[in-house]
């Protein structure tokens, strides 16, 4: 789960500053329980216990979980919905320059060459079938929020949007995304390579593939053995160097990318023929995962006029 400052977790935070719900999300992560279970483990009545449930629930911190079963069928089952909680605080490093964003809907991708296990998924449905490079050309494709592929690469084109007079200062990618591995394997390392208009930027290794709890995001549809989620990641590429989550990656510049020379950047995120650890890509859309974004592109720049 991520939070933006700013913008939104209110209902998360509120339902953090309980010492008993504090408890009963730590009784949660080691084992499934229902209310009565909670209140004799935490010698509280089941209607003060139920209270504190709703404010987890309302806080997309737990749900009902339809993989558990209680003695009594009636008895509702608990497990947690997050394994972790990260806050976005606002980014007041960037806050001289000025910025032009884009969303990169995961579907909209201008080229690829896959291999599988490989497939797509809509927010409702699968797209085509599962390990059929061929789903990657269905007109379906543009509602994808979750893809997968265990070799190669997928392209996007982004309208450039700098002017004349603007100078980038600094690229950043944001994007949740972790290795693939049929159904899923906590340890299943890959290296994921990130490309700009045919320069390398970094290979980032993600630790494993992932399904103890279910995505905040990921739908009811989707099977729990399955990927739920990823790692948001935040690629920078300043002035200096290009970094991964504050760690640097390589020494390319944004000045080594020439963006002003082209009406379009490419990304290309990829799984090289050659990677120490070709452990394939998993992509995580709006309606899946842990975070509520498709692939955010963000460039900062200054204006050369003022």
């Amino acid at each position: 789960m991520v939070l933006n400052l700013e913008e939104d977790g209110i209902d998360v935070y509120k339902a953090l500053a309980s010492e008993t719900r504090v408890k009963i999300l730590s009784i949660l992560a080691s084992k499934p329980a229902t209310a009565s279970d909670l209140a004799k483990e935490l010698s509280l009545t089941k209607a003060i216990v139920s209270r504190h449930l709703k404010e987890l629930e309302n806080a997309n911190l737990i749900h009902q979980s339809h993989n558990y079963k209680s003695e009594d069928d009636r008895k509702k089952v608990y497990t947690l919905k997050v394994d972790q909680i990260q806050i976005n605080f606002p980014h007041r490093i960037y806050m001289p320059f000025k910025k032009k964003t884009s969303e990169i809907p995961l579907g909209l991708y201008s080229n690829f060459d896959i291999q599988p296990t490989c497939g797509l998924a809509s927010q409702s449905a699968t797209i085509g079938q599962f390990d059929d490079p061929r789903s990657f050309v269905a007109n379906q494709r543009v509602d994808a929020s979750l893809l997968w592929f265990s070799r190669g690469f997928v392209e996007y084109r982004i309208p450039n949007m700098l002017n004349e007079n603007e100078k980038p200062e600094l690229l950043e990618l944001s994007m949740e995304l972790s290795s693939e591995f049929p159904e899923s394997s906590n340890r299943w390392p890959s290296d994921i390579t990130f490309s700009i208009n045919g320069i390398e930027l970094a290979t980032w290794t993600s630790p494993g593939n992932y399904s103890d709890v279910r995505g905040k995001y990921t739908p009811d549809w989707w099977d729990s053995s399955f990927s739920q989620y990823g790692d948001l990641i935040y690629l920078r590429c300043s002035h200096l160097n290009t970094n991964v989550d504050a760690v640097k990656m390589s020494d390319v510049t944004i000045d080594d990318l020439h963006l002003n020379d082209s009406p379009w950047i490419t990304l290309r995120i990829a799984v090289k023929p050659d990677a120490k650890n070709p452990g394939g890509v998993t992509l995580f859309g709006k309606s899946f995962g842990n975070s509520p974004q498709d692939i955010i592109f963000n460039l900062y720049h200054s204006d050369t006029t003022e």
